[in-house]
């Protein structure tokens, strides 16, 4: 398995469209959530993806402070294969993306609710109230580093 960390500038188009295929298919089709899933962000965010044989199999965007939040933040986690680990390898993968490119001292992500116990396992520590982002309920969490 291959991880690939690459700005967006970087990216082939090949691999940005893998990428955007990878989160509408999970966000937008299985969620069954329509919504604006290009939100302009990309363009300043870091991809990491994992990939073999050239599929990609999990992958998410780290974006530096003020993209999102005070904090450099991860965001659109998603894995093709629940409950195989990629989801965590490929969040750790990002962690150190946050840390080494954009020297985080904290990681900011929004999380839908049901996935909460996933990033408490990668240390995030939920705050504030539960709000309704797209139709699903999430909760803002934070990391610290180091």
């Amino acid at each position: 398995m291959e991880v690939c960390i690459r700005r967006f500038s970087e990216l082939q188009t090949d691999e940005l469209y893998r990428l955007l295929r990878l989160r509408v298919q999970v966000f937008v089709v299985e969620q069954n959530c329509p919504y604006q899933e290009l939100d302009n962000r990309d363009q300043e965010a870091v991809h990491v993806w994992l990939q073999e044989d050239g599929e990609i199999l999990a992958c998410l965007r780290v974006m530096d402070r003020g993209a999102e939040s005070e904090d450099v933040s991860i965001g659109r986690v998603v894995s093709l294969h629940r409950k195989q680990g990629l989801g965590m390898r490929v969040l750790m993968e990002g962690l150190a993306v946050a840390e080494t490119v954009f020297q985080a001292d904290s990681v900011y992500l929004e999380a839908q609710v049901q996935a909460v116990p996933f990033y408490e396992k990668a240390g995030f520590i939920p705050f504030g109230e539960v709000f309704i982002e797209d139709g699903i309920p999430h909760i803002r969490m934070r990391r610290q580093c180091g």
